[in-house]
């Protein structure tokens, strides 16, 4: 049994890690995006799977490739799957719009779609000699950590791959599942960091978000379409702020998609109370009505590569603040302008004269998390991926020295496992 990494090795973004046994499964197999580039995954290997985590594109982007000369299985929950269809008809229209020649179509979106296996969390399902099941991540809607599970006489393997996770409780997910595992391959992106109190960061979020509209500025709330933007809206309502709030974006029609999936939401009812007060901003006149009095607006990109964020960040007026809530990838707006105060829209360079701050909303497990989940899950070998190279290098060591057999491979490189 062979892993080897086409992507989201010593790096965040295009996870795509292969199994190879005497069946082949795909973990993932997405892209990665930052200001200048859009870097795919360094091959299409020929699988009998693809096991889907979730629907964000760094995992799910490249997906519909694999449909060009394949017609394998895709296994990924309902909520994954609509989700997916989502962001990858989107990233179709994006590059329609800016003359790039995508690398599939729709002929290999409309494949991979009908190709696709619903996953139900906790019901497992035969594949030849394996058991593939799906249990909650607490990540976003649909989100899965994966199990494989080999049988062969005297030589049973089990293989988890978490994706993107956490353990602690959000306002819409109650939390990962703990799988044990003779193989862990496991998420890295917070590995040596920890996260902040998330009752106080919410406090202080809350009344930064007050100050804002005391001073008759826009709170302007950057965020991701699936997941951040709704755990938002909730926190929002939960603190009597909803009313002054707007949702534009792809987040409105993710929020649509998530209501229609209660059973991956842990409080369907704040949601739904949410969206139904929230202002729903449906075109670009109204956007700019929007500006006229105090406001919030949570719109997309989370990481201020493209979408409403940036024409809003043109015209909020100078007592306005925007917050960044979650993970700012290297090379994205987003970490630009939290460490160099620009950001770059169509090749010109943008000074943010506004307060920027980051509140770590992040849906990703801290480096006590990781750690938990490693020690409830029991593996031999721990791989650990989707981090960048120096921390994930370190979360290796740090295993090695614990006793575990640990991994930090790079993209490209192989790992053979002991049957």
């Amino acid at each position: 049994m062979k892993l080897h990494f086409y992507g989201g090795a010593s790096e965040v973004g295009r996870s795509a890690i292969m199994v190879r046994d005497e069946r082949s499964f795909l973990f993932d197999y997405g892209i990665k995006i930052d200001n200048n580039t859009m870097e795919y995954p360094t091959g299409v290997p020929d699988v009998d799977a693809v096991l889907l985590s979730h629907a964000h594109l760094d995992h799910s982007g490249s997906v519909p490739v694999i449909y060009t000369e394949q017609s394998v299985p895709t296994f990924g929950t309902e909520g994954t799957l609509m989700l997916s269809e989502l962001l990858l008809e989107d990233a179709l229209n994006i590059a329609k719009k800016e003359h790039r020649y995508p690398k599939f179509h729709k002929k290999q979106l409309g494949t991979m779609l009908n190709r696709y296996v619903r996953m139900s969390y906790g019901k497992p399902y035969e594949f030849g000699n394996y058991t593939l099941s799906m249990y909650d991540a607490g990540h976003i809607c649909g989100s899965a950590i994966t199990l494989i599970e080999r049988h062969r006489a005297q030589s049973n393997k089990r293989i988890v791959y978490t994706g993107d996770f956490k353990l602690q409780h959000q306002y819409l997910h109650s939390g990962a599942k703990k799988v044990a595992s003779d193989v862990l391959i496991i998420e890295s992106t917070y590995a040596g960091r920890e996260h902040a109190d998330r009752n106080q960061l919410i406090n202080n979020f809350v009344g930064k978000i007050r100050e804002t509209l005391d001073n008759g500025g826009t709170a302007l709330v950057p965020a991701f379409a699936i997941g951040r933007s709704q755990e938002i809206m909730v926190m929002l309502y939960k603190h009597d702020l909803i009313d002054y709030a707007h949702l534009d974006g792809m987040s409105k029609e993710a929020t649509k998609i998530m209501l229609k999936h209660p059973d991956s939401i842990s409080d369907i009812g704040a949601l739904t109370e949410a969206a139904d007060r929230i202002n729903w901003v449906e075109d670009r006149t109204e956007r700019r009505r929007v500006l006229e009095e105090p406001a919030i607006v949570i719109t997309t990109a989370g990481m201020l590569n493209g979408g409403p964020a940036m024409d809003y960040i043109r015209r909020i007026n100078s007592d306005s603040h925007i917050f960044l809530t979650g993970y700012q990838v290297e090379g994205t707006n987003g970490r630009t302008l939290l460490e160099r105060g620009f950001i770059v829209d169509n090749g010109n360079r943008i000074k943010v004269n506004v307060p920027v701050t980051k509140f770590d909303f992040s849906a990703h497990a801290g480096d006590a998390d990781l750690h938990e989940y490693i020690r409830a899950s029991s593996p031999n070998t721990v791989v650990c991926v989707h981090g960048e190279a120096n921390a994930t290098k370190v979360f290796a060591d740090d295993l090695r020295n614990e006793g575990f057999d640990a991994y930090a491979p790079k993209v490209g490189s192989t790992i053979e496992l002991d049957d």
